[in-house]
Formats: C-alpha cells, structure tokens, sequence
C-alpha cells in the first residue's frame, strides 16, 4: 500500500490493509462487528459503508485481516540478518514469542475472535489461518523444505502455536511467565519428536503425527 494515498481514494484492498490494525482496539469493547468496524473507519477518516465493503465476510475476514497485518509485522522486524543468527529453535521461539507481544495490548479482542473462531462453522478458517501464520514462520526461520517434512513442520507448529495462544489467554503471571514456560515444554517436544522421527526413519516406520499433534493441542500445563 502506497503511503502517500489518501484513505479515501484507497482501493478496497489498500484500505483492508489499512483498516486491520485498527479495528481489534474497538473489537476488544464492541466484538468484531460492523460498529467496531464503523469506529476505526472513522479513526481513518473514510466512510462505515465504504469500511464494510473491504470485509465482506464480515467478522471473520475482520480477524483474518488483523492475522495478516500482524505476520507482516512479524516479518519487518525479523530480517534476514537478525534472525540469521539464531539456532532453529532460538528462530521459532522468537517468532512465537513476537507474535504474542504484539497481540498483548489487544487480548480482549484476540479473545473474542478466538469465540468467533471455535464456532463450528467457522472451523476451516481457524484451520487456515493458523496455517498461514505457521507457514510463514517457517519460511521467515528459513525453511526450505518441500517433501513431507514441509507439511509436518507446519502442522505441528499450527497445533503449538494455537495451544501457546489459549495459555496466553488465561496468562496472568508477570512477565507471561506461565506462557513462556508451556512455550518452551511444547518447542522441546518438538525438538524430542524430531530426534525420534530420525531414529524411526531407520527403521523404516513411520511415527504417528496425528497423535503427536494432539499431544501438543491437549497437553497439560
């Protein structure tokens, strides 16, 4: 998005993009609706009607949108020469880590999205969107990777990302110690399940990644 555009001659993605970052501090009072969205279309100075034509998914594209701005801040402020020299598992707890710092100020708003997002109907999007943020976490922690292993990675990182996000909710200690701790228990899991899959590969097995998913998801604190 140019920076020099007006908000009222944005295109509707450019005022999407623009639109995003501000409506969660009204979605943590009002919910992710049409008058959290109303307010922050006034914060940006462009009418509710033309705010409600860039989210036509309504709530769920509103949170989608807020998901998105945020893994591009995320990939601001880890260039390659920051993140380039950290182990694997320094890339992926920083990355995690971020995220949740950056979401801090707004849990009341990332609260309710996660309501939103347990609805059944809305399962697919919950998938999809911890996906993505997977996804590009990896690829920001410079993941190469293209046969199963691209898939596995993500799919673990998804489920413990998404744990890490519901302790992070209930999190009351100072310094999001109960956060960082069960962030750190579920990234050495990782770490003992990769030892593990090697081993196996000798064997000519494979282990069960459906279980070890749910053993990241349920696991207790």
């Amino acid at each position: 998005m140019a920076a020099t555009v007006p908000p009222t001659e944005m295109t509707l993605d450019e005022l999407r993009e623009a639109l995003a970052p501000l409506i969660p501090a009204n979605a943590a009072f009002d919910g992710w609706n049409e008058k959290a969205l109303a307010m922050a279309a006034a914060e940006l100075g462009v009418p509710a009607n033309r705010a409600v034509l860039a989210f036509p998914g309504g709530a769920i594209e509103m949170i989608d949108a807020w998901f998105g701005a945020i893994d591009a801040g995320v990939a601001a402020a880890f260039p390659p020469d920051r993140i380039g020299a950290m182990k694997i598992r320094e890339r992926i707890r920083a990355l995690v880590l971020y995220r949740i710092e950056v979401m801090a100020p707004r849990k009341e708003a990332l609260r309710r999205a996660f309501a939103i997002l347990s609805m059944p109907q809305n399962a697919l999007a919950a998938a999809r969107m911890a996906w993505r943020a997977a996804d590009r976490m990896w690829r920001l922690a410079g993941d190469t990777a293209t046969d199963f292993n691209h898939y596995s990675k993500r799919g673990i990182l998804s489920a413990l990302y998404t744990s890490t996000m519901l302790v992070f909710l209930d999190d009351e200690s100072d310094d999001l110690a109960v956060t960082t701790g069960f962030l750190d228990r579920r990234i050495d899991d990782v770490m003992r399940f990769d030892k593990w899959k090697a081993q196996w590969k000798g064997g000519g097995r494979t282990p069960s990644f459906s279980r070890f998913l749910g053993r990241l998801r349920y696991p207790a604190v």
